[in-house]
């Protein structure tokens, strides 16, 4: 045929100066889809030969070859999969997708212009991905099952021309006339690195060769040439699509590696497929230990996403709920519908199911995991404090993820589970008893947890640094409320244990009547209330908190990050069988006075808070022991 001139279809050069300048981030883009397609193309041939013998009857050695002109300033990409008729050319490079300029203009502006990539990946023009880095692109094609070869030209000045060409084989081959200030992608080195980023896992082999070898070529440098030329940049082997049974410990680890730069290796490795509504593939890791950047907010994190093997991002934040930043992976879906520039998913439905998938896979391998004691305690020394996150945030899973925290408690320092705390309640204990302190080391002698500790009640020590913002999200385990000891009106034993202690208190606190008058009165500036206390058994007193009340620790922390703290004034229990308790109520005047205020100062030492009156107490102290 003659050469035609040809306009676009539709006003198709203004859309696609929209695409080439508004739809990609980085420039590098164009090389993994023009790779893609070629991929695509094999694929398309392939099939379509198993039941047509005449469409590969010369049994090809598939491949993708790469061939870098610096004279010519030209970049080529060239596959022998199913190549294109002169009304393929039409179809495929002269419209975007056959639908037309209108309709795109139209959905866009239905949409919006922030649906653009939403939009975008509806209309087909992958290829066009190339003029972002070329002034001209030249595509020279030759269909299988037709004799005919055809050249197809454009620099996107709103028209491309179509005439007769010669091609030796079958397939497609996209030359691109670079732009001055893209050179560099003439380069192997940055060819290969951009193949290894995006599509080292295609499963056909891409070759690089240079059409103008230097003049002055040594024979050793020409053989190592040769030799680079026969080899492919890429590893074509998707270890995740592989059975597990086939893929030895070591392979795995060299894969995490790779991934993570991270060369301690897995501390588990969990391959797995998604079947049914959506099939995908992945292999995940989770560390051996955690890194700093896990608790930045602003660092981007997540699974690296693959579909058919074609790389889209490792940031796909996504697939993947913030409270299991910790694993690390690769998730394959052919299903996955994408935007043309393959870096913004469009199908939410799909995702969805994908991330639930991942999420009950994760879970399902810490549930086994749990029944490893020692297993589990590297793991969650690790990264417990980050999956605790997942109660407050995934309330589809929040069952699920309970059963598998752990903490230390009064009983037991290693931590238990909460299954486990339930089943060892106490009797007559209804709820899941738990108190609030920086270290465990407080929380154990905190004055609080002592009559618990007396009836056989186990106390949950809470020192993580999220663990009392998630009291609200935990609320109950397995019909147990929580109940913090430091809070509110707590009272443990049995029904008629606490009845007895009831009695004895009322009865103390009408012993004590005037003792607690003249203190309420000292520290009405201090406190809002002063009682016979139900918790104490070794100490003389204590402070307790409202029951909606900050705890004392998240106080400190907040005023050290010059939080604004509402005032909430505590209240001051006294043990009124102390023997120091029975002594200071026997003071009178400036004595009592002093003892008030060392008993009251005594109480925030215990808790791990700061006296109000350093210089004063120091003072009080001295002259106690002075006497």
């Amino acid at each position: 045929m003659a050469t035609e001139k040809r306009e676009f279809k539709a006003e198709i050069a203004e859309m696609l100066d929209l695409v080439v300048n508004s739809l990609y981030s980085k420039k590098e883009i164009f090389l993994r889809e023009l790779v893609s397609n070629a991929s695509d193309a094999i694929d398309r041939a392939k099939y379509l030969a198993l039941t047509d013998k005449t469409i590969a009857p010369e049994n090809p050695e598939w491949k993708i070859e790469i061939v870098s002109d610096r004279e010519a300033k030209t970049l080529t990409v060239s596959d022998n999969g199913i190549g294109m008729d002169a009304a393929d050319l039409e179809n495929n490079l002269g419209t975007i997708a056959s639908s037309g300029t209108k309709a795109f203009k139209k959905a866009l502006a239905e949409k919006g212009e922030g649906a653009l990539p939403e939009l975008i990946g509806q209309f087909g023009v992958g290829f066009y991905a190339a003029f972002m880095v070329a002034k001209e692109v030249e595509v020279v094609t030759k269909k299988r099952g037709g004799a005919a070869a055809f050249r197809w030209r454009s620099d996107m000045g709103g028209s491309y021309t179509v005439e007769d060409a010669e091609r030796d084989g079958f397939g497609t081959s996209v030359k691109l006339f670079l732009r001055d200030d893209q050179l560099s992608f003439l380069d192997r080195w940055t060819v290969s690195d951009l193949v290894t980023r995006y599509s080292d896992f295609i499963a056909f082999p891409i070759l690089f060769r240079d059409a103008q070898p230097p003049k002055d070529e040594k024979d050793d440098d020409r053989k190592r040439r040769e030799e680079q030329e026969k080899k492919p940049l890429n590893t074509m082997v998707a270890i995740w699509k592989r059975q597990k049974k086939d893929v030895k410990d070591s392979e795995y680890e060299e894969f995490y590696r790779h991934l993570t730069h991270d060369w301690a290796g897995p501390f588990e490795t969990i391959p797995f497929s998604g079947e049914g509504q959506v099939e995908f593939k992945a292999l995940l890791f989770i560390p051996k230990k955690a890194t700093m950047d896990l608790f930045m907010p602003q660092q981007k994190r997540g699974l690296s996403l693959y579909v058919r093997n074609v790389f889209i991002g490792d940031d796909m934040e996504m697939l993947l709920p913030p409270y299991m930043r910790f694993v690390k992976g690769v998730v394959d879906s052919a299903d996955l519908p994408l935007n043309v520039s393959r870096e913004m998913l469009q199908d939410d439905a799909i995702v969805s199911k994908i991330k639930s998938a991942v999420v009950s896979k994760i879970l399902s391998v810490l549930e086994d995991m749990k029944k490893k004691p020692e297993r589990y305690s590297e793991f969650w020394a690790a990264f417990g404090t980050i999956l605790k996150e997942g109660v407050h945030t995934d309330w589809q899973n929040a069952d699920r993820i309970k059963k598998l925290l752990r903490y230390p408690s009064s009983r037991n320092r290693k931590g238990v589970f909460l299954e486990d705390y339930v089943k060892d309640m106490a009797p007559g204990q209804k709820d899941i008893y738990y108190v609030v302190a920086e270290r465990e080391e407080d929380a154990a002698a905190a004055p609080q947890i002592e009559a618990a500790r007396k009836h056989g009640c186990d106390v949950l020590f809470f020192c993580d640094h999220v663990d009392e913002f998630l009291t609200e999200s935990l609320r109950e385990f397995d019909g147990h409320s929580f109940v913090d000891v430091a809070k509110g009106d707590v009272q443990f034993g049995t029904e008629d244990e606490r009845k007895e202690e009831k009695a004895a208190n009322d009865k103390a606190a009408g012993e004590l009547k005037n003792f607690i008058e003249a203190v309420k009165k000292e520290l009405s500036a201090k406190v809002e209330d002063v009682r016979v206390s139900t918790r104490l058994v070794d100490s003389p007193c204590c402070l307790v908190a409202k029951e909606h009340a900050l705890s004392p620790s998240m106080v400190r922390m907040m005023k050290a990050m010059n939080e604004n703290v509402p005032e909430d004034k505590r209240i001051l229990e006294l043990n009124a069988s102390h023997p120091l308790v029975k002594k200071t109520s026997a003071l009178e005047g400036e004595a009592l006075s002093d003892a008030i205020t060392l008993l009251y100062d005594s109480a925030l030492i215990a808790e791990g808070s700061p006296v109000e009156d350093p210089q004063r107490f120091t003072r009080l102290l001295a002259g106690l022991m002075m006497k």
